[in-house]
């Protein structure tokens, strides 16, 4: 487009607002009461901003203030033009980024379900692999446990980065016992990776949600366990009044990057040799209190019920035990269901900067040339 005064008609260079409009604002009128009224042949369009009115006609712009904002002034100043010629350009922009921003948000979409169905995959890899092997359970939550601990608030490093699965790390004294849900989960990733379309899964999704898994079987196995063993009944209940409602933020952290080097020794406990204040002290370093130290009993040995004796020893962490003890004799154990998810997923994603395009892939045009009708 041109910005062109010289061209302008007469009332856009050194005239005021002619008599046929009166004191009448610019802003009321219509682009063929415009062009009526100044004379125009042409068809026009108009932006009305900042006590500027453009004129669009025939390609060219034209600028004049407003009679609203023209007191004893006669003339059309520099600085009348540029404001008038940058409303033009900034209302056209937003105006044309509409097709950007519908193209942005259909490869969002696209995006989004990709890694919705690929997610979905792998919980039920996952699901599959841990139902039938039930006795690794506690062992995959101590495993996420472990390889997310390593977090160190002062250096931001370390985290839930996949780096227990070097051997210089599973085979310190804190992770003795996890080598087998280890394998077991590497097992699962070779399936996991043979159907993905948008490369391997990192070790550190795979883990974090692996005890995902982990976690909601507990919860099933508890639903069950109160219909007197009935699993349909049990399923029906864990359905009806359980929490997976709650994972919607956990689901989200997914595209997790893993580390290329085991983190560093000596930031993980031997929970089972561990003091309650160890314990206090290491939750305490990555941000949190007794509340969450006794809501993961589980995640700190294979034996839940002698964590949380020892645990209940401490005057801070006792009221905390208690509550969620009460809370799993409920039918729907929501207060320990609900606030053990919501520190589970804290955990998981301790300085971790997630990739929310991960294992996405590019889709494939339709040639429609090619098709034959």
């Amino acid at each position: 487009m041109v910005l062109s005064l010289q061209a302008a008609p007469a009332f856009l260079q050194h005239t005021k607002v002619g008599p046929m409009l009166g004191r009448t604002s610019l802003s009321q009128l219509k682009p063929p009461q415009l062009s009526k009224a100044f004379g125009l042949d042409q068809a026009c369009s108009t932006k009305i901003a900042g006590g500027c009115v453009v004129l669009v006609v025939a390609g060219n712009i034209f600028c004049r203030k407003t009679t609203d904002s023209i007191q004893d002034e006669d003339t059309f100043s520099r600085r009348d033009v540029v404001k008038c010629f940058g409303t033009f350009i900034g209302m056209e922009m937003i105006a044309s980024s509409g097709s950007f921003t519908e193209k942005s948000y259909a490869a969002d979409l696209i995006q989004r379900r990709q890694r919705s169905e690929f997610l979905s995959s792998i919980k039920g890899t996952l699901y599959t692999a841990i139902k039938d092997n039930p006795d690794l359970v506690p062992s995959i939550l101590t495993l996420a446990l472990n390889d997310a601990m390593t977090y160190d608030k002062a250096t931001k490093s370390g985290g839930p980065n996949g780096s227990i699965r070097f051997s210089a790390e599973i085979s310190r004294p804190e992770n003795r016992g996890l080598s087998a849900a280890l394998r077991l989960l590497e097992e699962a990733k070779k399936e996991i990776d043979s159907y993905s379309k948008g490369g391997p899964l990192s070790y550190s999704d795979l883990i974090q949600f692996a005890a995902q898994s982990a976690t909601k079987k507990t919860f099933l196995d508890s639903a069950i366990r109160k219909c007197g063993g009935n699993e349909e009944k049990g399923n029906l209940l864990y359905t009806a009044y359980g929490s997976n409602g709650q994972w919607g933020l956990f689901d989200r952290q997914f595209g997790r990057s893993d580390s290329e080097d085991p983190d560093p020794d000596g930031r993980i406990l031997q929970w089972d040799r561990a003091s309650v204040q160890e314990m206090k002290d290491k939750f305490s370093a990555i941000g949190f209190g007794p509340r969450q130290l006794a809501v993961m009993s589980a995640f700190l040995g294979p034996d839940q019920s002698a964590t949380e004796s020892l645990l209940a020893s401490d005057p801070e962490v006792l009221p905390w035990v208690q509550k969620y003890q009460r809370s799993r004799e409920t039918v729907s154990q929501t207060d320990y269901e609900v606030d053990l998810i919501t520190t589970f997923t804290k955990m998981s994603y301790l300085g971790q900067e997630i990739n929310y395009e991960a294992y996405t892939y590019p889709v494939q045009k339709v040639d429609f040339s090619k098709l034959k009708l």
